[in-house]
């Protein structure tokens, strides 16, 4: 059973027939409506396919609304696009028509931009394929010089070296595109580059008052981000490593030891974590991964991951299904390494409640004993993250009454949802169905010791305060 969730990027190429169930066959756990791309119409038709799927295979899926944020970007040229030299003198102007561009200048969606930007700033543009040397700033005006020259086409991205501007996380468009994911449903919501704790606690806000139910992912994609990472994780569900900015910005050479870093920090303070962005490139176009893109998924899987995330491999792909077939591949065998299964989470911590003291306990019980299962009984899935903080090659199954939670648990690496209403059970007979269950997936049989975690009020939230080792085929069960 691969431990960790895999996240498809919808777009046209998903939408051809047949796609999205094969995917979903196939292992997504996951999907990502990139709201930077199409129109609510037809993130809506998607999502409703999804929802449709996902009962039809009886396999919880979350859907991740994946908001554009103040993505800075050039605006269009006459010829749609132009070839800049090394020396050449271009402006950049915020004031031009929007397609007015040409060898000598080019628009800005952002207005702001000469207000950030000073004299020998560099910007990268287009992931840094294009440099400008900045020469001089005026009020509408930013004159640079071409380091790094080539084509560049319209509507590419900006960034500036080292971080600093100070666009806002939220946009009109986004506050639009939230009302939108809020009417589907989604699961998660992801925020695009914030800049510290506080643009999350703005999202939060925006969010409550649109009465979304969802979770936040924060993006971390700014320089800047990393200097407020501990409050932005503290404020936020799920932290994704976008990969993409990110190195533009600190530069690629940085990029891998704070990938690593990132992974570990949001372990350590119980947050999960995705690690996104060209993954898999190379599969836009062809069959099968290159070896350097195999390594990269098996690093982050082994690093401790919750999540790997295919953007344009499934989106705009040539291959989607062959992308989460290598993708799946890799994961699972990177999963059997022995330093993936060893932990030492907050083994020296004080545990802050009964719930989570009872999900620690149960992990270390379990990997200790050799039990072959974990079942706990949940309300919103917490009970769930804590365990899955554990690096352990033990399965832990999500028994709960509500679609929701069981969606949102799908994010969380090694643990498998499963529908099971406690409240139309007796309590006496919860353990054998929860077996059963197990017995039916062919996850244990006679003999094998399985945990269970569940509280002894049914139905309350945060109510986790018990836990039993069972051995399956056997009357006697040893409660802990």
């Amino acid at each position: 059973m691969r431990r960790t969730k895999i996240i498809a990027t919808l777009g046209p190429a998903t939408d051809q027939p047949g796609m999205l169930e094969k995917l979903i066959a196939d292992g997504v756990d996951v999907f990502r409506l990139n709201y930077s791309h199409q129109t609510h119409a037809e993130h809506e038709k998607r999502m409703k396919e999804i929802r449709k799927l996902s009962l039809k295979r009886r396999h919880a899926v979350a859907v991740i609304a994946d908001l554009q944020g103040p993505k800075i970007r050039i605006e269009r040229f006459k010829n749609k696009s132009v070839n800049l030299k090394e020396g050449d003198i271009f402006k950049i102007d915020t004031q031009l028509d929007s397609d007015a561009g040409d060898e000598t200048q080019v628009g800005v969606s952002y207005k702001n931009l000469p207000k950030d930007v000073k004299p020998d700033n560099v910007l990268l543009v287009d992931d840094g394929r294009i440099v400008f040397h900045v020469k001089s700033v005026g009020k509408y005006i930013i004159e640079c010089e071409v380091i790094t020259g080539g084509i560049l086409s319209d509507n590419k991205g900006i960034n500036l070296q080292g971080g600093g501007l100070s666009a806002s996380a939220l946009t009109e468009k986004d506050i639009a595109d939230l009302k939108h994911a809020t009417e589907i449903k989604v699961d998660y919501v992801a925020i695009s580059f914030p800049r510290d704790a506080e643009d999350i606690r703005h999202a939060r806000k925006m969010m409550e008052e649109c009465k979304c139910q969802a979770r936040i992912i924060a993006k971390i994609e700014r320089a800047e981000a990393l200097n407020h990472i501990e409050e932005i994780i503290e404020e936020s569900d799920v932290i994704m490593i976008a990969r993409g900015d990110l190195g533009v910005e600190i530069g690629d050479a940085a990029l891998p030891p704070v990938q690593k870093s990132l992974i570990k920090m949001a372990r350590d303070m119980d947050r999960a974590v995705i690690t996104a962005t060209q993954m898999m490139e190379s599969m836009i176009e062809n069959k099968i991964p290159t070896r350097a893109e195999v390594f990269d998924v098996a690093n982050a899987v082994i690093d401790g991951t919750d999540a790997v995330m295919l953007s344009g491999e499934t989106s705009i792909g040539r291959y989607p299904d062959k992308a989460v077939g290598a993708m799946s591949r890799i994961c699972e065998e990177a999963e059997k390494q022995r330093s993936v299964r060893v932990s030492d989470h907050r083994i020296n911590q004080r545990f802050e409640n009964i719930a989570e003291a009872i999900a620690m306990s149960s992990m270390y019980s379990a990997n200790h004993i050799g039990a072959k299962a974990i079942c706990t009984l949940t309300e919103t899935g917490g009970t769930c993250l804590w365990m899955s903080r554990i690096s352990s090659g033990i399965p832990i199954f999500a028994f709960t009454r509500h679609t929701s939670t069981r969606r949102r648990v799908a994010l969380y690496r090694g643990v498998y949802p499963v529908k099971f209403d406690i409240t139309h059970t007796d309590p006496l007979e919860a353990n054998k169905e929860m077996i059963d269950i197990l017995l039916d997936f062919g996850v244990v049989k006679d003999g094998d010791f399985v945990i269970i975690t569940k509280g002894d009020l049914r139905g309350r939230r945060g109510g986790t305060n018990n836990m039993k080792i069972i051995q399956v085929g056997q009357a006697l069960e040893h409660t802990l």
